[in-house]
């Protein structure tokens, strides 16, 4: 029989300087442990020591020249962490802050997450401590090809796909397969995300944040509310900012707040019109990563140096990265009247936050779950490059839809404890686990 300390002690002793990876480990085992103790043929097979170890991992050197003319040096990582469903599938983050921990934490997510979206995908995740961020198009081409010119060895439409994910977009992607088409003469769905005119799936960019409110919706429906009329918090502007803040008005939300490092937007009319919606796409692609312009243009007011989730609201989404909501956070959120939080971004919450809502009741959508959409559409970008066409932008929007709702049933039927409240985060734990698991068992590996 599993206990969870000594598991998690080992887990430690594996991976030393690896905080995210072990949060998001312990946040997992601590919610299937007695399920799978339950169940024999788990523990027979070591199902949590060989689920929480990836399969492989490549690092590598990455040189390129910049502007002008010197060698710079960067540090490129592919975690394949699981493929019992399916090829490996996730995302590739250019930052400054990408370290080998962060993208195990990443990968191991990623492979729960694609488990829910009941498409035939494992779960990996890859980058590089490359900023695009300031970089000219030219460097920007030189790195993603230096990148992808030791990443090709690794990947394959059947074997591993990546997507783009923080300082990832269609440009980068674009370069990326460019040079992956010249390296191996191919044309297949070996990246997702790229361009329409050669692959690329229709509602792609938006995918992560119409995802996040169809499941946010399931949510208010089981607990016998509506999306009309509700206030909502996002953090972030770039795509799952957008994203979110574009279907939110759709379903009859306001959202009245987005988000960059230079601190928030809080517009009371509502982030809801076409314009708004293309000045954010205008800020995430003009490098620069601040947000205090869209205040001056449209009116609004602009808070500097502080995180958004200090204005009451009905809602409350982290759409940017890693725990950025804290326990102080989700304490103010609550006094002041939220009723949901859904994380959008990965593992958005930290665990004490994720912990206080949870004893509190409040309805908390987990990230692997919530986020779930980006990833669906990637599947669903595969498949058209498998079959050889592409989907109109209402049929994807109408699967993605059918995929959320699914992923939100898995989540209550898993997730509904004895007192009724749903407690989403074990559920989607349970529901991931319980599919990556079976298959592993019965491949005998």
């Amino acid at each position: 029989m599993y206990e969870l300390e000594p598991l998690m002690a080992e887990l430690e002793r594996k991976n030393p300087a690896q905080p995210e990876f072990i949060q998001a480990a312990r946040e997992v085992l601590e919610s299937v442990i007695e399920m799978v103790n339950d169940n024999p043929v788990y523990e027979k097979n070591r199902i949590l020591e060989r689920i929480t170890e990836p399969d492989r991992t490549f690092m590598f050197r990455v040189d390129w020249e910049d502007d002008l003319g010197n060698i710079q040096v960067n540090r490129g990582y592919r975690v394949q962490f699981n493929n019992a469903l399916g090829p490996y599938k996730g995302g590739l983050r250019f930052h400054a802050s990408v370290t080998l921990g962060g993208l195990k934490f990443l990968g191991f997510e990623q492979t729960l997450k694609n488990s829910l979206t009941t498409l035939p995908m494992g779960g990996g995740k890859g980058g590089s401590d490359f900023n695009p961020r300031g970089k000219s198009d030219a460097e920007i081409m030189r790195f993603c090809r230096s990148f992808m010119t030791e990443l090709q060895k690794y990947i394959g439409p059947n074997t591993d796909v990546p997507a783009g994910d923080i300082g990832v977009g269609a440009r980068e992607i674009g370069f990326l397969y460019g040079q992956y088409k010249r390296i191996r003469d191919e044309n297949t769905g070996v990246l997702t995300g790229k361009g329409l005119g050669f692959g690329g799936s229709l509602v792609r960019p938006e995918a992560t944040g119409f995802g996040t409110m169809y499941f946010a919706n399931e949510m208010l429906k089981a607990h016998g509310d509506t999306m009309e009329g509700k206030r909502i918090s996002v953090s972030g502007f770039g795509n799952v900012a957008w994203g979110a803040a574009m279907k939110a008005s759709q379903l009859g939300a306001k959202v009245v707040t987005i988000s960059g490092p230079d601190g928030y937007i809080y517009d009371e009319e509502g982030v809801g019109t076409e314009e708004k919606w293309a000045y954010m796409t205008y800020l995430r692609s003009s490098n620069n990563d601040v947000v205090e312009p869209y205040a001056k243009r449209f009116g609004a007011k602009f808070v500097a140096g502080k995180k958004p989730w200090e204005v009451p609201v009905d809602m409350a989404f982290p759409c940017a990265i890693q725990n950025e909501l804290s326990l102080e956070d989700a304490k103010k959120l609550v006094a002041n009247g939220a009723k949901y939080i859904v994380e959008t971004s990965n593992m958005g919450c930290q665990a004490d936050a994720v912990a206080y809502l949870l004893e509190h009741k409040i309805p908390f959508g987990p990230g692997k779950a919530a986020n779930a959409g980006g990833v669906a559409v990637s599947g669903l970008e595969m498949s058209q490059n498998a079959m050889h066409l592409s989907w109109t932008a209402e049929e994807v929007d109408e699967k993605l839809h059918a995929i959320m709702v699914s992923i939100h049933t898995a989540c209550v039927a898993e997730g509904t404890e004895s007192d009724g409240y749903i407690n989403y985060a074990k559920g989607a734990n349970i529901a991931g686990f319980k599919k990556v698991a079976d298959a592993m068992v019965q491949m005998g590996y």
